[in-house]
């Protein structure tokens, strides 16, 4: 960004909540089903029908609040959005308005700004405010196929109208398009880890919308934001946010006046395009939804849900860097999934070395499981075995080489690591007297390396660790011939 400016980015996040059913009918939420399957007279807008809430919806939305440090109000309103799109059948949106289900919140994350490669130059904690989180229902989408010009044609699937949505919004607390990124990933991670959302941003249900401005450093008054909507990837959010900010910048100062209005981003092109102006909240002609009695939760409710709750990836991140003493990016691998943090930890009781399993789970092990796209609760290495294999390691009987090989068998297989050690007659020789007896030969076979060693020549010694190595087929402990021969050759 140019010296002398100031962005004021704010985010709004869409989550479609992990239930079965929609929000207010009783039709699944089932994604790629035929269009149009999953609908009915609620759904459709249909005259006569009405709505009932779906209580899992209330409980699902209450873990994803306290995942993210907000207040639940024990009374909201739901309240309908007034406005016309071809894929909302009634024409207005029940939401929430002036009553949310919750608000007032603050997390705090870390964020680091990155190099062109996009990777972070230093870690630092960053807080953010977020303003509410309530829920809503989901509109349907309209569909484009075929070619254009030639079988071009459109459609409306109303299979996600009325899906439950928990959209979250943050004050403009953000300064950077990173700390947004790093945002945004952070709230994906948590409404996974406590079950509230898939948040699965390939099958879109979860969004962010951006509301990016810029000011001149030392002025006050916020400039007109422009909102980026419909973003389905963090880093396209990420690139529309840089590209937003020159835009804006760059109008600026060529005597143009930034216009409020919502705007898309069209990857292939990179960059943003008009969408349409932008709505003001007195524009929906909000009112209470008249159909639907206030919300109401008991604080005993909401106990009941904060004690299922897990331990949060924030917490478990921040434990990790503590407890086992990982680096803040080594932990923050192992934490964003649940899956992963708890495999990782379970293969810490069960290996010698918390930061060797650390390394072993963050390369080996998620090499083989992103190659065989599987998660790290599907793996056919177990964590205890995963352990077990590190322990053969420290213990001497396989050096790390032949450790990664027999991983892999292992994947492969399902096989215990102590079996495939077995099989492939791995494990290695530390018995000193055998080794001794091996090292002899190899130093009496040897005259002349042995004089040009004890002359000075001290780079021989990898030539005379060869040969015990080649002499025993592999199999001797390196520690061990490695002892044994400095003392041997020295004497």
């Amino acid at each position: 960004m140019k010296d002398g400016w100031e962005t004021i980015i704010g985010l709004e996040i869409h989550a479609q909540l992990s239930t079965e059913s929609k929000i207010f009918c009783g039709c699944s939420t089932r994604f790629g089903d035929e269009p149009n399957a999953n609908t009915c007279p609620v759904c459709l807008g249909l005259p006569g029908s009405l709505p009932v809430l779906n209580r899992r919806v209330v409980e699902l939305g209450a873990r994803a609040a306290l995942a993210l440090g907000l207040q639940i109000n024990e009374r909201s309103i739901f309240a309908r959005k007034n406005y016309f799109y071809p894929d909302l059948p009634k024409g207005y949106q029940i939401s929430q308005y002036d009553q949310p289900f919750s608000e007032r919140g603050e997390l705090e994350i870390m964020t680091a700004e990155r190099d062109e490669g996009g990777h972070p130059k230093e870690w630092r904690p960053f807080r953010i405010r977020i303003t509410r989180l309530h829920l809503e229902e989901d509109a349907g989408k309209n569909v484009h196929e075929g070619l254009p010009d030639v079988d071009r044609y459109s459609y409306i699937d109303l299979n996600r109208a009325g899906t439950p949505l928990a959209e979250i919004v943050t004050e403009p607390d953000f300064r950077s398009s990173w700390e947004a990124y790093d945002y945004v990933n952070y709230v994906r991670r948590a409404l996974q880890w406590v079950g509230a959302s898939e948040a699965d941003m390939e099958k879109g249900n979860l969004r962010c919308e951006a509301n990016v401005s810029v000011r001149r450093i030392g002025d006050e008054k916020f400039g007109t934001k422009v909102e980026l909507k419909n973003l389905n990837s963090v880093r396209f959010m990420q690139r529309a946010i840089e590209y937003e900010i020159e835009r804006q910048i760059n109008l600026i100062e060529s005597g143009g006046r930034v216009v409020q209005e919502t705007r898309l981003w069209d990857e292939r092109a990179q960059e943003t395009r008009p969408m349409r102006s932008k709505e003001e909240a007195h524009d929906y002609r909000y009112f209470p939804e008249p159909d639907l009695p206030p919300l109401v939760v008991t604080g005993e409710f909401i106990e009941t849900v904060r004690a299922t709750m897990p331990e949060l990836p924030g917490a478990r991140l921040r434990r990790f860097v503590d407890e086992y003493k990982l680096s803040h990016s080594d932990a923050s691998l192992l934490t964003s999934e649940r899956a992963l943090a708890d495999y990782y930890e379970r293969a810490v009781k069960a290996s010698p070395n918390a930061r060797a399993a650390a390394n072993w789970v963050r390369s080996e092990l998620l090499r083989e499981l992103e190659a065989a796209n599987l998660s790290a609760e599907a793996s056919p290495v177990s964590p205890e075995e995963l352990g077990r294999l590190l322990h053969t390691v420290e213990e001497g009987k396989i050096n790390a080489k032949q450790a990664k090989d027999v991983l892999v068998e292992m994947f492969k297989t399902g096989k215990s690591a102590d079996a495939v050690i077995q099989e492939r007659g791995l494990v290695q020789m530390s018995d000193e007297g055998e080794i001794d007896r091996i090292v002899d030969e190899v130093i009496t076979a040897n005259p002349k390396q042995l004089e040009q060693y004890r002359a000075g020549k001290e780079a021989l010694f990898g030539f005379f660790v060869g040969q015990v190595m080649k002499a025993s087929k592999g199999k001797a402990n390196p520690k061990i011939v490695n002892e044994r021969l400095k003392a041997k050759l020295s004497q």
